[in-house]
């Protein structure tokens, strides 16, 4: 990876020479725009025009222009902009430490990898950082990059120290409006089986996510290159009104059973505190959804089984303690 920024970290007294490194990288598809017209193909191409003397313009001739509120636009260099008195155009400036639950996940945007720029910096890299792992939180920057200056979010990510680039709070629209305008009620029923079908989902496999749209495409141009038929698209289910809620999770829970292997078998909602399919792993052998046989030994009974049957004989063995004891002392 190659840096994209250098400056230093501003914690209190302490300065930290670090480097910024773009910790993301795009993949998705992208495309030439060409001419169609008798299989020509030839690449379009985009040229720039100044409108006032309808002329292409050199890049040496492109600058900068600021839009005044009087409607004037003011030229500005990049010596006028580098001139600003920004306490942020070298410096990733800390301005408080919260707790990672009070940042929003909608202010967050680009994300990159933090490295110590000298061998004298790296300890006191190690000591924000294991600072931010102890305490359980992450601090909130001011920084500039790219010709803007922006929020930034830092944290600790195993050994390394992360900054994401955050929106201004006034950069977040409003969601006023988009929620349900008439009232709606759920019932208890209807939740119970919608976190049912939230714990037969099971665990994420975070190896096995790939783009299966850019995968499709490879293969497209793949068969158009070697003179085949692409292979054809399985067909969409066809998304019709929902009718019966309850009817339509149950479909669900059943269905997402069945494709993790188990059996459909009948749907019981989960009540409040049970753990369901994902609260434990199951043992081998076992399915989701299947009952365990009424007749088993103690030491293979299920868990919910072995609760039950452990709660009840302690109930008996504390009423009949106390006569017992008192049986004997008087026979003494």
């Amino acid at each position: 990876m190659r840096s994209i920024w250098k400056g230093s970290i501003s914690f209190g007294l302490v300065s930290i020479p670090i480097q910024l490194y773009g910790a993301t990288e795009n993949h998705s598809v992208s495309f030439h725009q060409v001419h169609t017209a008798h299989d020509c193909g030839g690449r379009i191409r985009y040229r720039k025009f100044c409108e006032l003397e309808e002329i292409e313009v050199p890049p040496e001739e492109i600058g900068k222009g600021f839009k005044a509120d009087s409607g004037e636009t003011v030229l500005l260099t990049d010596e006028d902009l580098a001139s600003l008195p920004l306490p942020t155009a070298r410096t990733i400036e800390i301005l408080s430490f919260i707790p990672v639950e009070e940042i929003d996940p909608i202010q967050l945007d680009r994300a990159y990898y933090m490295s110590a720029e000298t061998t004298s910096a790296a300890k006191p890299y190690v000591l924000l950082r294991e600072a931010l792992s102890r305490s359980g939180k992450v601090a909130v920057a001011k920084f500039a990059l790219r010709g803007r200056e922006s929020l930034g979010l830092l944290r600790a990510l195993d050994d390394t120290l992360v900054l994401h680039s955050m929106l201004w709070p006034d950069e977040v629209r409003s969601a006023d409006g988009l929620a349900p305008s008439s009232d709606v009620t759920v019932r208890d029923a209807e939740l119970d089986m919608a976190e049912t079908l939230m714990e037969s989902l099971g665990d994420l496999d975070r190896e096995d996510l790939h783009d299966e749209y850019r995968e499709a495409v490879e293969e497209l141009v793949e068969a158009k290159q070697e003179g085949r038929e692409p292979a054809e698209a399985p067909a969409e289910p066809r998304g019709g009104r929902v009718i019966d809620l309850m009817a339509a999770l149950e479909s669900s829970v059943a269905a997402a059973r069945e494709a993790r292997g188990g059996a459909a078998g009948t749907v019981t909602p989960l009540k409040r505190g049970e753990a369901g399919d994902g609260g434990a792993k199951q043992q081998p052998g076992k399915q989701p959804g299947k009952k365990a046989p009424a007749k088993k030994s103690a030491a293979t009974k299920a868990p919910g089984e072995k609760k039950a049957a452990a709660k009840q004989p302690a109930k008996k063995s504390a009423k009949k303690q106390p006569a017992k004891k008192a049986t004997r002392k008087r026979a003494s």
